[in-house]
């Protein structure tokens, strides 16, 4: 949908637009806080790469809980893989098979949360997730509306540079981007 509104409105600038990422960021931060039992306030610098769909990949391997690595103080790359990532990937079909409607309300709050951060910023040392026009980084293909972490000021969004990623991070980001890719050929028509 993004996509689709922002090529139809060649007159303003891709930065005008962002879609939705933000409820999946909250459930990806809920659940690290549960395996630590922290608070979530208390995670920092959440990530997830990609679309909105079940190819997402939430980086538990950026995050941060009290300024330490998220995926070290778990400390169990089998949790990440198999319980994290599908978790995360599959948390809106799980409600609504639980309670046959959506969550409205998360996604609610979920969409202040992400207006509230684009127009009045990002607190300072966090970020926050947005699927914004890829401008090539991280290698994801220039254009694509792809879920990137991102700072804001001054009612602008920015892509985060310089995080590394390994062999596993990027098998995941690239696979998300390819469904992106795909999506977008299915709509090509309505591009303008």
């Amino acid at each position: 949908n993004c996509l689709i509104a922002q090529r139809n409105a060649p007159d303003l600038d891709p930065s005008c637009f962002s879609a939705l990422m933000r409820l999946d960021q909250n459930r990806a931060m809920t659940q690290i806080a549960q395996k630590l039992g922290k608070p979530v306030t208390d995670v920092k610098k959440m990530t997830i790469w990609g679309n909105h769909s079940a190819t997402q990949y939430p980086d538990a391997f950026h995050a941060e809980v009290g300024g330490e690595s998220a995926a070290k103080l778990i400390g169990d790359q089998e949790w990440i893989e198999k319980t994290f990532i599908p978790t995360v990937q599959q948390r809106g079909k799980a409600i609504i098979d639980a309670r046959g409607k959506s969550s409205a309300a998360s996604a609610a709050s979920a969409a202040v949360d992400h207006i509230r951060n684009w127009a009045l910023g990002t607190a300072k040392g966090d970020w926050v997730l947005m699927a914004v026009p890829s401008d090539g980084s991280y290698g994801i293909p220039k254009g694509l509306i792809y879920g990137f972490p991102v700072t804001c000021e001054g009612g602008k969004w920015s892509i985060v540079q310089g995080l590394e990623i390994d062999a596993f991070s990027r098998a995941k980001m690239d696979a998300t981007a390819k469904e992106l890719e795909g999506e977008m050929a299915d709509v090509a028509e309505l591009l303008g």
